[in-house]
């Protein structure tokens, strides 16, 4: 029957780069269900970066980006042979238990098991800056947008908020929260530019015993970024010298 198994051989381009987006199923109906405080949460937003974090020990992928419900994986050293439906399954299903496991351990109550799906998206290697960019953008517009409808729910009702907003642009959005007290520009990194997982240079302190001489060197550590800069080509350029640095001692 192994010839029936038609998709079981496809596999990404050997030569790209690879995006693996992660994407919560119903992830709006799971946020109001569970009470959390909208338009972000800190429990949820911890969660999230959970699920980030144990990709990266469990993968080591170069980076990882995310926002609302959304989990951007960059990987330079593709698992699995690149097959797809190995990617496309594992990822979505490790992230799940990651998050569904999180959950538990702070108390919260899921009437209903969590799932991600996943897209594979090759990459050549001068277009990776240029698509987290893209996937910036949209965290910044899905910042705007948020907090411009739940505040029009501390006055009107969802059809009336949603009517209100229709067609407004930018500029009137950042008008209308402004008139309301809200500058946006002022609301946290992490809402308006998401959130990086990723390994940085650390230095430690260590003691040679042969030297009997104290040396320090530097190490690569995971960090969790919530103030990322707007992305640039020389900032992916950085991530790649990062993970090819080998320890200085001085």
């Amino acid at each position: 029957m192994r010839e029936h198994e038609i998709y079981s051989n496809l596999r990404v381009p050997p030569s790209s780069s690879i995006v693996l987006r992660l994407d919560g199923r119903g992830f709006h109906r799971l946020t109001e269900r569970a009470g959390f405080r909208r338009p972000y949460d800190d429990v949820f937003r911890d969660l999230m970066v959970s699920a980030c974090l144990d990709l990266m020990n469990e993968f080591s992928p170069s980076f990882i980006y995310t926002f609302s419900d959304e989990i951007n994986v960059l990987l330079d050293s593709v698992p699995f042979s690149g097959r797809v439906e190995k990617l496309d399954s594992v990822f979505p299903a490790f992230a799940s238990s990651s998050f569904t496991v999180g959950a538990i351990k702070r108390g919260l109550s899921l009437d209903k098991p969590v799932s991600f799906d996943c897209r594979v998206i090759p990459l050549d290697r001068d277009m990776v800056w240029e698509y987290f960019r893209s996937r910036q953008d949209e965290a910044w517009r899905n910042c705007l947008n948020s907090y411009a409808y739940w505040t029009l729910r501390d006055e009107m009702d969802r059809d009336d908020a949603a009517r209100t907003l229709n067609g407004m642009k930018s500029d009137s959005l950042h008008e209308m929260l402004f008139e309301r007290g809200l500058n946006i520009s002022e609301v946290p990194a992490w809402q308006r530019r998401g959130i990086g997982v990723y390994r940085a240079p650390v230095k430690v302190r260590g003691y040679n015993p042969i030297t009997e001489r104290e040396v320090s060197a530097v190490r690569l550590r995971v960090k969790v970024d919530m103030e990322l800069p707007l992305f640039t080509y020389e900032f992916f350029a950085g991530l790649r010298f990062k993970e090819h640095m080998g320890s200085e001692s001085a």
